[in-house]
């Protein structure tokens, strides 16, 4: 069985009695992020991402197969999530614990339902020959709030990433190396970012970027995934407290600036590399 630490009375006191004071216990104020450095690998779709304590890795893959038959013209995303033992005690191999579940849900969510990837721009032959394009998350380190964490890597490593480019000669299809001709990004028509809020004393308390103290005494926790333009993609809420209506509105009004802040890392990040590599 997964082995789940509670916290102890004293360390829920004390946070408790430190957000009524509008401190927490690692030093942050009530709606700040913890530091996030993003790592780009040598390969294109690599990607580690660490959210203070909490690091996870992303790469990309691809492979052309043959489409779904409901959808010819559409290529396909496949999500993979693995969290081992490495990131917390609570974890055991070859268990997916609910906590597991959940993110693996919420990220699909954010990246597929919010349509940010264009599969249509997938589709090699109609009917015939797509790109499958296989998003594995590897969960490192475990210090709360894996969701936001995750979500970061996925959709940098998907920025990053360059699938080879392709000739097509009837029904014959041609994958050109990478020294032969420069690989292709993908499609992406925005970058959907998590912004995950935990709630305390039936909800009169709420901070932003829970850690792993806060995550284990929070009484409710809600997700936001919004991109730049201010749009919502999705919003998830698994059980906990009740919420009112201007609590929501409140969170996406704080969701927004953080939303621009990591948006605007993640193209630093990336605008950063491509002039690295284009110097080699």
């Amino acid at each position: 069985m997964v082995k789940v630490v509670e916290p102890s009375v004293n360390e829920t006191e004390f946070l408790l009695e430190a957000l009524s004071e509008g401190k927490r216990v690692d030093g942050r104020g009530v709606y700040d992020l913890r530091s996030v450095e993003i790592t780009l690998g040598v390969e294109y779709g690599q990607v580690e991402v660490q959210l203070g304590r909490t690091r996870v890795a992303a790469n990309i893959s691809a492979e052309v197969v043959k489409p779904r038959r409901d959808k010819p013209t559409e290529g396909i995303l496949l999500f993979n999530t693995e969290i081992s033992p490495m990131a917390a005690p609570t974890f055991e191999n070859g268990i997916r614990s609910e906590e597991e579940v959940l993110i693996s849900r919420d990220i699909e969510k954010a990246l597929r339902r919010s349509r940010a990837i264009d599969t249509d721009g997938l589709c090699i032959v109609a009917g015939e020959k797509v790109w499958q394009i296989r998003i594995d998350l590897l969960f490192l380190d475990h210090d709360g709030n894996l969701i936001d964490c995750a979500c970061i890597a996925a959709i940098t490593a998907l920025l990053h990433f360059r699938r080879p480019d392709i000739t097509v000669i009837g029904e014959d299809v041609i994958i050109h190396p990478i020294d032969q001709k420069p690989p292709v990004p993908l499609s992406i028509h925005h970058i959907p970012i998590c912004i995950t809020f935990a709630f305390f004393k039936n909800g009169e308390l709420l901070v932003v970027d829970p850690n792993y103290l806060e995550q284990q005494s929070k009484e409710g926790d809600m997700t936001i995934t919004m991109n730049i333009h201010k749009e919502i993609c999705a919003l998830s809420k698994a059980g906990g407290i009740p919420l009112e209506m201007d609590q929501v509105l409140r969170c996406s009004q704080i969701a927004v600036i953080k939303v621009t802040e990591v948006t605007e890392l993640i193209q630093k990040t990336l605008e950063d590399d491509k002039e690295a590599r284009q110097k080699k």
